[in-house]
């Protein structure tokens, strides 16, 4: 089976950022463009693209839709993934509208078993959970911080209709690390599909993530500073 690796375009101010502990940050000494960052993306191979509202994950009060809709109207472009601190059936609509082919509801919903149920049905089977891990347990980044067992949530959230879960290792995003397989191969014991991200720096580190359970991976900072070779990378998913 090919394993999907998808580019991230993470978007504060209607630029490209990255994530600090402190919250997000333009990102400095590149195009800011995040739809050039997505078209360079296709250019390399890439089918799909994560794209994520930085601004609504750390407390935003309305969803900026705007590079989503933009991304997914590229000619040729990607599939959309949207995310960042997705929580409420309306905000699911709003990318939705705006063209994403599917969206991940945030950590953050998981607090409320009823709540993130809503969330999921609103979004008619195209969404997938974030599950943020810190310390082997569940805590969101951003604006609704959790802190949750991660077994006792995944009892729950198999029994609703996922179709996967995107696993995040909180500590390693941005740090370029490798991914932390220990996680990835504790959630995919669940039975449900698992992409993973945080840390994925090589090609070896997606074999890694592979390795453990991953069907496909979300690649940040390496890709869009060109240490993670992505053509390269996507030629050998498609193995």
């Amino acid at each position: 089976m090919p394993f999907a690796v998808i580019p991230a375009i993470d978007v504060t101010g209607g630029v490209l950022g990255r994530y600090t502990p402190e919250g997000p940050r333009p990102v400095t000494g590149s195009d800011p463009d995040p739809v050039a960052a997505a078209a360079r993306s296709v250019a390399a191979g890439a089918t799909w693209a994560h794209v994520v509202d930085m601004d609504l994950a750390f407390g935003a009060s309305a969803p900026d839709t705007a590079a989503v809709r933009a991304i997914a109207a590229l000619e040729p472009g990607p599939s959309v993934q949207a995310s960042g601190g997705i929580r409420t059936p309306a905000q699911v609509e709003a990318f939705l509208r705006a063209g994403a082919a599917r969206v991940v509801l945030g950590s953050g919903a998981l607090a409320d078993d009823a709540g993130a149920a809503s969330a999921l049905a609103a979004a008619g089977g195209r969404a997938i959970v974030g599950i943020e891990l810190d310390g082997g347990r569940i805590r969101s980044r951003g604006a609704d911080p959790v802190d949750l067992d991660l077994m006792t949530t995944l009892g729950w959230l198999t029994a609703l209709p996922v179709p996967a879960f995107l696993v995040t290792a909180v500590a390693r995003v941005g740090e370029l690390s490798g991914p932390d397989v220990d996680a990835i191969r504790r959630v995919a014991r669940a039975g449900v599909p698992v992409l993973a991200a945080g840390g994925i720096a090589s090609l070896e580190d997606l074999r890694a993530a592979r390795a453990a359970g991953a069907v496909g991976a979300v690649v940040g900072r390496a890709a869009l500073e060109g240490r993670l070779d992505l053509a390269e990378a996507l030629a050998w998913a498609a193995v």
